[in-house]
């Protein structure tokens, strides 16, 4: 259809469902603060680790999903929030509440020198490069005796806190990194700089020659992205009270990471948080058949990819139009009076 020449056009950049998406959020997250007073212990346990599960995988996402920086060594700043914390309270004497965002800008100003050397590499030697930098962390900090080698150390510093308040504040900590972690996401992927990284993700030729800061984007988001994972690395730990090389530095937190991404929606906001949610109740229900769990989680997201080419969230979008985070910009034909 030929637009008059009285035609204008707007950007719509939010659906009829968003005001109401908000309120209902914000009501969710009200209820879930006065979880302490009123639910049981395992309960805020439960969530602290689902909450370490979205936080990495909306991390991950960031730079694969949108960025087109697909890692598998993302588990490098996990770990090293993780030890930064440790190192803070058992050593220093730095309350681990206060530690956990320290343990993510310490991952993030690591992440720094780290890129000058995975950004060398493309493709899929971008991703095996990044393997290989994680088990040079891991190596490292198996050597060294103070945080306990290869068997690791317990988290010493909560000693003098009682059961009910440490679990209380890791729960408000886990709460607070969830929801900021949403809203921050958010918020940049509807700004210029987040359609520059689309732009970047879909051509990076391209976006260079339209004037966007390809290698600054690029830094900024796997800077923050490490900065995400060190934060879910730090959580994770405080809520565990121990760690080892082993634990923190494996390669299955990003190959949990992917698993959650692919299955609930890759390059969507949702998509992760339907994975988490996923992925933490089959662990919980199905993670003592061992080697079958592992090829159950295999077996689900080959399903998931050839008949879901979009994720689960990604076939509900297509299907009924859920969005529950619109960050897509709709040109709409209007008419002047």
């Amino acid at each position: 259809m030929n637009a008059s020449p009285l035609a204008s056009y707007r950007v719509v950049r939010s659906t009829r469902g968003t005001t109401a998406v908000l309120a209902v959020a914000t009501v969710l997250v009200l209820i879930a603060v006065s979880l302490p007073w009123w639910g049981e212990s395992s309960w805020m346990r439960e969530f602290v680790e689902i909450a370490c599960y979205f936080i990495f995988a909306m991390m991950w996402n960031l730079m694969a999903g949108y960025g087109g920086m697909v890692s598998i060594g993302q588990q490098a700043f996990f770990g090293i929030g993780g030890y930064v914390m440790l190192a803070l309270g058992n050593f220093l004497g730095v309350s681990p509440f206060v530690a956990i965002p320290i343990g993510g800008v310490m991952a993030a100003l690591i992440a720094v020198p780290v890129s000058w050397v995975a950004f060398r590499l493309q493709g899929a030697y971008f991703a095996i490069g990044t393997w290989v930098i994680a088990e040079v962390f891991r190596l490292a900090v198996a050597n060294v005796s103070a945080v306990g080698g290869g068997s690791g150390t317990t988290l010493t510093a909560l000693r003098g806190i009682d059961k009910a308040t440490r679990e209380s504040v890791t729960y408000w900590m886990a709460l607070v990194c969830v929801v900021a972690s949403i809203v921050l996401v958010y918020l940049f992927l509807r700004s210029k700089q987040g359609l520059a990284l689309l732009a970047i993700r879909d051509n990076e030729i391209a976006a260079r020659s339209q004037g966007v800061a390809v290698g600054r984007m690029k830094l900024a988001v796997y800077t923050v992205a490490a900065f995400g994972a060190g934060v879910a690395g730090a959580l994770y730990f405080v809520g565990n009270l121990r760690i080892s090389p082993d634990a923190a530095f494996h390669v299955n937190w990003t190959a949990f990471a992917i698993f959650m991404v692919v299955v609930g929606g890759i390059g969507r906001i949702e998509g992760p948080i339907v994975g988490a949610v996923l992925f933490w109740a089959l662990n919980k229900f199905f993670s003592d058949y061992g080697t079958w769990y592992l090829l159950g989680l295999g077996l689900l997201a080959i399903v998931t990819t050839i008949y879901f080419r979009q994720g689960l969230w990604g076939w509900a979008q297509q299907r009924w139009g859920w969005s529950l985070f619109p960050t897509a910009r709709t040109l709409v034909l209007t008419r002047q009076p």
